[in-house]
């Protein structure tokens, strides 16, 4: 048998290649313990590092009822990327995090964090009943990690539930933008936080000049959705929050389904427009053929209003996430829906 013999240069590369490729996954790999994230101050009693900015979306994602904080840290020196309003780009070294409670107590803390490289990796970190700190979950999540309302507990995701929602062609955060920061709040917001004092905004980011390009309109003409109606411009909002950053009208949910992306639904008139008495191929239950997105001829089996009143995996919209149904987007849609349906 004849032996191959390979160049020593060549064994050499290859051990340089599989070291650099072992120390970029190192470098990229989230820490085992939430305190070791760089989300608190390193003394061990939870204060948030000032470093970190608190932040709030005018219109949330609804997350059963959770209470939730967030915060983002933006490397010193560092911009976002404004050359696209619609799509933010945010330097190496961003972390956004999100703390979920329930009844009072922490259950879990997500993490994004755009690594060396320029990857997002997503990461949760489960917490311990002493409330002391938390720990990195397994890549498949954790069921049943919280007890809720009506024998229904919460999940916390895994990497892959991440990415769905997240995104896989273009990752990155999906409430921290500029209609989301806007200092324009809709008082109508469904779940509408109030701001807290020191929170950033779209004119925070602006006046720190921490845009780039500078972005002066996001202060004099702060991003709204414009309708004319306040119902319209909340229930837009809340689709923004709940359903834009899967149904863009370009990924591959969806593809021809309107947008709802933040960017696209500016004029709130003409979107609810397009909305509304659309065809959809999806069978109400109990019947045959398509259905309407909003059925102004019968707006209780608007397809949009039965999906989000559902809670089968095989028809509830958002499809994850959730195990309660928002009864108080549902009344609020519905009674949108009612309005649309009665000015038409």
């Amino acid at each position: 048998m004849r032996r191959t013999v390979v160049p020593l240069t060549v064994v050499i590369a290859c051990v340089w290649i599989a070291a650099l490729r072992g120390a970029t996954d190192a470098a990229s790999r989230p820490p085992e313990h939430l305190s070791h994230t760089g989300l608190y101050l390193p003394a061990g009693d939870l204060r948030i590092d000032p470093r970190n900015r608190a932040f709030s979306p005018q219109y949330p994602l609804w997350s059963d009822g959770a209470l939730k904080r967030r915060w983002v840290f933006l490397p010193a020196g560092s911009t976002i990327d404004t050359s696209d309003p619609a799509h933010w780009v945010f330097p190496v070294g961003t972390r956004f995090w999100k703390e979920f409670s329930f009844g009072g107590h922490r259950v879990e803390t997500r993490m994004l964090w755009r690594a060396p490289g320029g990857d997002w990796v997503f990461a949760a970190y489960a917490w311990n009943e002493q409330q002391t700190d938390a720990t990195l979950v397994p890549a498949d999540g954790i069921r049943g990690a919280a007890d809720l309302p009506g024998g229904r507990q919460h999940d916390i995701p895994g990497e892959i539930d991440c990415a769905s929602c997240h995104g896989t062609a273009r990752r990155g955060p999906l409430g921290f933008n500029a209609l989301q920061l806007s200092t324009d709040r809709d008082p109508n917001a469904i779940h509408g936080e109030a701001l807290a004092t020191g929170m950033t905004t779209l004119e925070t980011l602006e006046h720190e000049h921490l845009l780039s390009p500078s972005r002066p309109e996001y202060t004099t003409a702060p991003p709204r959705i414009h309708a004319s109606n306040p119902q319209t411009r909340s229930a837009l909002g809340y689709f923004v929050g709940n359903c834009g950053f899967c149904h863009t009208g370009t990924r591959e949910i969806g593809p021809s389904f309107p947008s709802l992306n933040h960017a696209d639904v500016q004029d709130g008139d003409m979107v609810a427009h397009g909305l509304l008495d659309y065809a959809t191929t999806w069978q109400l239950p109990g019947r045959t053929g398509g259905s309407r997105l909003l059925d102004a001829a019968s707006p209780a089996e608007s397809a949009l209003l039965v999906r989000m009143r559902s809670r089968s995996p095989l028809s509830q919209m958002p499809p994850l996430g959730t195990v309660i149904r928002d009864d108080q987007a549902v009344d609020a849609i519905a009674r949108w829906i009612a309005s649309l349906a009665a000015d038409k």
